[in-house]
């Protein structure tokens, strides 16, 4: 029984590498719906029968646990799925949770009454569906109180870092934060509300400045599912990693060898 994870394209191969890393006997199923990509810009029916779809597959491959490597599908299709869709036995988890843990350094298990916290100035970049859902500062706000979030749709980034034009993708990167700051000019903390945003984390640091801390979701999302899983050991057992798109296998393996510095080769889904 493998864990699976999907991402509408390549970004969430940053967290399968950082789950990879911090639990390295755990098999792994990745999928990637490159044929779809990207999510952010569709509306929330469409991503949540995208989402489903590929979430089926991967219980279809045997994975009774599926992360949602993917903030758009997190956002906008995760709680419906939770509610009204996911088959018995079988669980599917966002990568909001071990962001907003980290930023009001609170536990998620934590149900007490929403509190002031460190940081009242928070950056967040994310696709224009995950910021039109409010999905993050919905959850943030049970929390966390006297927290004000700017958020910046990212147009174009997504696009820029799947077709490997990291010039653009930076370039982008450096406008999209030019514009959040002139409606937020001081931000204490900056959320990179991607996975893909991590392959420029460096950009972002650059462009926001020394100052401000940047979150990214990678090593959070591991120490988050070393913790569920410590918690739920029925969920980890043996079964075939392997890496699925439903786009071209031959260039989605490419983009993925570069982006990883290591060989991968995706079969088609």
């Amino acid at each position: 029984m493998a864990i699976g994870i999907f991402d509408s394209g390549l970004g969430g191969l940053t967290v399968l590498d950082a789950v990879q890393r911090r639990l390295p006997d755990t098999p792994f199923i990745y999928f990637a719906d490159s044929a779809h990509a990207p999510y952010g810009v569709r509306d929330a029916d469409d991503i949540f029968e995208l989402t489903t779809a590929a979430v089926q597959a991967l219980f279809d491959r045997g994975c009774d646990l599926v992360i949602l490597a993917c903030n758009t599908a997190s956002a906008a299709a995760l709680r419906r799925m939770q509610e009204s869709w996911l088959p018995e036995g079988k669980r599917v988890l966002g990568v909001f949770v071990p962001l907003i843990e980290a930023l009001t350094e609170r536990h998620w298990g934590d149900n007490s009454p929403p509190r002031e916290v460190a940081v009242q100035h928070v950056a967040l970049f994310a696709t224009p569906a995950t910021v039109s859902s409010r999905a993050f500062q919905r959850e943030l706000a049970f929390r966390a109180i006297g927290v004000d979030v700017e958020a910046q749709a990212c147009g174009g980034v997504v696009d820029a870092i799947e077709e490997g034009d990291m010039i653009l993708a930076e370039a982008l990167v450096r406008s999209h934060v030019d514009a959040l700051k002139r409606k937020m000019p001081h931000p204490q903390a900056a959320v990179l509300g991607c996975t893909h945003y991590p392959l420029v984390q460096e950009i972002f640091q650059d462009a926001l400045g020394p100052e401000v801390n940047v979150f990214s979701q990678a090593n959070l999302v591991a120490e988050s599912l070393a913790d569920y899983l410590s918690r739920h050991p029925k969920m980890v057992g043996a079964g075939e990693a392997g890496y699925l798109t439903t786009g071209d296998p031959r260039r989605v393996s490419n983009r993925a060898t570069q982006f990883l510095k290591r060989k991968i080769t995706f079969e088609q889904a």
